[in-house]
C-alpha cells in the first residue's frame, strides 16, 4: 500500500513538472496560442455550420473558417496597422517641428481662463501649465516614436510577427477541426468532478465570448465613430485618435473620454464654441451613450461581474500582459469567482 502511494505521488509530480515544462515552451507562443483560441471560440458557430453544410468534411470546413478570420480579423488590422504608423509618423514630426505644440496649447488654455480660476491654479501646483504641456509633448513625442516604429515593423513585415501569425493560424485550423474531440478528453482526463468541470470549462467560454465581443465591438464602435468625429471636424491625426479611444474603450471607467474630453475642451477654451459643441455632444450623447447601452448586455450579462472588478482585473491584466491583459484579466477575476462559488456551493450541500 505505500508503495502505491508512493508511486502515485510520484506519478502526479510528473504530471505537474511535465505540464508546466510544457506550457513554459509554450510562452514565446502564449499570445498566438491565446488569440487562436480565442477566434476559435467566436467563430465557433460558423465552424458548426460550414460543417453541416459539407456533410462532416472537417479539413474543408476549418479551412474555410480560418480563411474567414484572415478576411475578418487580420486583413482589417494590417491595413489599420499600416495606417497608424502613418498617422504616428506624422504625429512625430508636428511635435518635433513645433507645429504641434502642447506646450503653447496648454498656455493658450490658461489664458483664457477667468481670472478666479487662473487663481485658484496655484493651489493644486498648475501655476506652469506651460510646463506641464512640455512635459506632455515630450511624452507624445515618445508615445507616437514607439507606435509608429512597432507599427511600422508589423505592417512591414518582422520574422517574429510572421512566425506568431502562422503559429495561431495554424494551432487555430486544429482548433477549429479537432475542438470537439479536444473539450471531450480535457472533461475526460480532467481530475476535477465532472459538474465542476463542465462549470469552469463554461465559465472560461462564456467569459472570453463576452469580453472580447463585447469590449471588442463597444472600442471598435467607439474609436469609428470618435476618429470620423475628429475627422470631420478638421482635426488632424483623426485614425491615430480613433485607435486611442478604441483601445481606452477596452478599460472600463475610463474610455475614450481621456481622448475626446480635452480635445473638446481645447476647441471650447480656444474660442472654436462651435467645433467643440459638438465634439462635446458627440462625446456625451454618442460616445457615452454606446457604452452605457452596450456595455452591460455584452459584458456584464455575460461575465456577471461588478463593474468595479471589471475595471480593477482589466487595468492588472493590461499591466501584467500588455493587451492579451484586456482578456486574461476579467478571465482570471470570472474564474476566480467561479471557482470560489462552486467552493461554497459544495459546502452547502456538506452542510458545513
Amino acid at each position: 500500500m505505500q508503495s502505491s502511494n508512493v508511486q502515485q505521488i510520484s506519478f502526479v509530480v510528473v504530471v505537474v513538472v511535465v505540464t508546466a515544462a510544457f506550457f513554459w515552451l509554450l510562452l514565446p507562443f502564449f499570445g498566438a496560442v491565446l488569440w487562436a483560441v480565442i477566434l476559435a471560440i467566436l467563430f465557433n458557430p460558423l465552424q458548426r455550420w460550414l460543417l453541416g453544410m459539407f456533410n462532416g468534411r472537417r479539413n474543408l470546413a476549418a479551412g474555410l473558417s480560418v480563411l474567414a478570420c484572415i478576411c475578418i480579423v487580420v486583413i482589417p488590422g494590417s491595413m489599420i496597422l499600416a495606417s497608424l504608423a502613418q498617422e504616428a509618423t506624422g504625429l512625430y514630426h508636428r511635435i518635433s517641428t513645433r507645429e504641434f505644440d502642447p506646450g503653447d496649447i496648454f498656455s493658450r488654455i490658461q489664458e483664457a481662463l477667468p481670472s478666479f480660476l487662473r487663481d485658484l491654479l496655484p493651489t493644486f501646483n498648475l501655476d506652469s501649465m506651460g510646463d506641464i504641456g512640455q512635459r506632455l509633448a515630450s511624452f507624445l513625442g515618445q508615445a507616437s516614436q514607439i507606435i509608429a516604429s512597432r507599427a511600422l515593423s508589423i505592417g512591414q513585415g518582422t520574422a517574429q510577427f510572421f512566425i506568431s501569425l502562422g503559429v495561431m493560424l495554424y494551432v487555430l485550423f486544429f482548433l477549429f477541426r479537432d475542438g470537439r474531440s479536444l473539450a471531450a478528453q480535457i472533461r475526460k482526463t480532467s481530475p476535477l468532478s465532472p459538474h465542476h468541470t463542465e462549470s469552469i470549462l463554461g465559465k472560461f467560454s462564456e467569459v472570453l465570448q463576452a469580453t472580447v465581443k463585447g469590449n471588442v465591438i463597444i472600442a471598435i464602435i467607439q474609436g469609428a465613430i470618435g476618429g470620423v468625429a475628429f475627422w470631420l471636424l478638421g482635426i488632424k491625426g483623426a485614425l491615430l485618435w480613433g485607435v486611442l479611444m478604441a483601445m481606452l474603450s477596452l478599460v472600463p471607467a475610463v474610455g475614450a473620454f481621456l481622448v475626446w474630453g480635452p480635445a473638446a475642451a481645447y476647441l471650447l477654451l480656444s474660442g472654436e464654441y462651435l467645433r467643440g459643441a459638438i465634439l462635446l455632444g458627440v462625446g456625451m450623447f454618442v460616445i457615452g451613450l454606446i457604452d452605457n447601452i452596450l456595455r452591460p448586455p455584452l459584458v456584464g450579462k455575460g461575465t456577471r461581474l461588478p463593474d468595479y472588478v471589471v475595471l480593477v482585473s482589466t487595468l492588472g491584466g493590461l499591466s501584467l500582459f500588455g493587451v492579451n491583459g484586456f482578456v486574461i484579466g476579467p478571465l482570471i477575476a470570472a474564474l476566480f469567482v467561479a471557482v470560489w462559488s462552486l467552493l461554497a456551493e459544495d459546502r452547502n450541500h456538506r452542510g458545513v
